[in-house]
């Protein structure tokens, strides 16, 4: 009963995370602002903030005593997929020597630990003993929401390389992402991490898993506005209105 209290907690937080950002830009990245107080390296604040989560769930599975647990196993393996890439390979592929205020790496860090225990409690502790069986694995909705999982994945990571290659060394221009899911969104690396969570919730068919990618979107729609806002001010004769939309193709 406490854990429902608190997904509902968290799913409320993230409603009213989502109202906040479309007032308040999270200084980092293209919003960079040092107002928001002393800063560390951008690739260091990248592992600090995403390494949390991905030690924390590897100790709530670790200490579970259905470590051995293979469709849970799986579980873990998707989700560590995701934040071995976004703790350690991400960061080190970063150009450039841009700042992240420590505040944003100290929120980031508190959310992701309280979503550790959100997914690893649900997984390890709290689902019933018979909830994930082995034909789960064959289940139409581990399958659908893996095949999910995989396409958001792709997505998130081929369009952070198209962001990436945008401009040479030592070119401080700016270009408007063009290929792949960027005919249809300006923001389509965020579309691709959220699909990945939408996945990930399908495939768990939990509660856990949906709180999760309800606040992935609080917390990259609002910034996709805002970038798309900066696009169409900076590329208004390049950026198709009726065609290319913020995060979600032909919606918004």
């Amino acid at each position: 009963m406490q854990f429902n209290y608190f997904l509902i907690v968290m799913a409320i937080i993230a409603v009213a995370v989502f109202v906040a950002l479309f007032f308040v830009d999270a200084g980092y990245g293209k919003f960079y602002n040092r107002k928001w107080g002393p800063a560390v390296n951008n690739k260091l604040g990248w592992v600090l903030m995403e390494a949390p989560v991905f030690i924390a769930m590897l100790l709530l599975w670790l200490y579970s005593e259905r470590r051995d647990d293979l469709v849970r196993l799986a579980f873990l393996f998707l989700f560590e997929l995701h934040y071995i890439h976004r703790s350690f390979v991400f960061p080190l592929r970063l150009r450039g020597n841009s700042l992240m205020p420590l505040s944003i790496v100290l929120m980031g860090v508190t959310f992701n630990v309280l979503n550790a225990l959100m997914q690893g409690g649900w997984i390890f502790y709290l689902s019933p003993d018979d909830y994930y069986g082995r034909d789960w694995l064959t289940d139409p909705r581990f399958i659908a929401g893996f095949l999910v999982f995989l396409i958001g994945m792709y997505i998130n990571i081929s369009s952070d390389d198209i962001i990436r290659n945008l401009r040479k060394e030592g070119d401080t221009r700016h270009y408007l992402p063009q290929g792949g899911m960027f005919r249809y969104v300006t923001s389509a690396n965020y579309f691709g991490e959220f699909i990945e969570w939408v996945g990930f919730a399908i495939l768990t068919w939990s509660w856990a898993g949906a709180v999760f990618a309800l606040w992935t979107f609080a917390n990259l729609a609002p910034r996709a506005s805002r970038i798309y806002d900066k696009y169409q001010a900076e590329f208004g004769d390049e950026l198709d209105t009726k065609k290319t939309k913020r995060i979600i193709p032909f919606i918004f």
